[in-house]
């Protein structure tokens, strides 16, 4: 359409500056003239002078705007750890202490129980663990063994010792 109008290729500028949302959407074009002359529409393909494009305008990159103001921001998020998750054992603990008593192991484990709960409330999470796996340990060995002596007991009912 236009006779005579060389077009002369720009050197490549580098990476393009500002953020993807900037580089990925261009900026609205400016509306044309309708009419244009011949040595106007040479002026608008390519100026040597002009960094930009005619058509669009140079905007600078809002996004790099607030990156310049914004610091690097960071989010601190405290997660309480749910403490009604630590099981105490208190009632398994109480029970053995009163009927199951093996060698004073039923006093033990109601004492570690008691320090469950106590730390569950001082927000101790770690050392309510510790105490809540050592007074299951005292309640199985104190079930187990207890339960072991009643049925030795029951043996030795059911077949005295005489008749052997």
């Amino acid at each position: 359409p236009f006779e005579g109008v060389a077009w002369t290729p720009r050197p490549p500028q580098g990476p393009p500056q500002g953020c993807f949302a900037c580089i990925a959407k261009p900026p609205a074009l400016r509306q044309a003239s309708p009419v244009l002359s011949p040595s106007s529409a040479i002026y608008l393909m390519e100026s040597k002078s002009c960094k930009g494009d005619s058509l669009r305008p140079a905007v600078p990159c809002k996004h790099s705007v607030e990156k310049k103001t914004m610091t690097n921001p960071t989010t601190v998020i405290e997660i309480y750890p749910d403490t009604t998750e630590v099981n105490d054992y208190y009632l398994w603990s109480i029970f053995n202490f009163v009927y199951l008593n093996f060698c004073c192991l039923g006093f033990i484990a109601l004492a570690y129980s008691l320090k469950v709960r106590d730390k569950k409330l001082l927000n101790d999470l770690n050392g309510a663990v510790e105490d809540a796996k050592t007074a299951r340990l005292f309640n199985i060995t104190s079930s187990a063994l207890a339960t072991f002596c009643i049925i030795l007991i029951f043996i030795f009912l059911r077949y005295p010792l005489t008749d052997y």
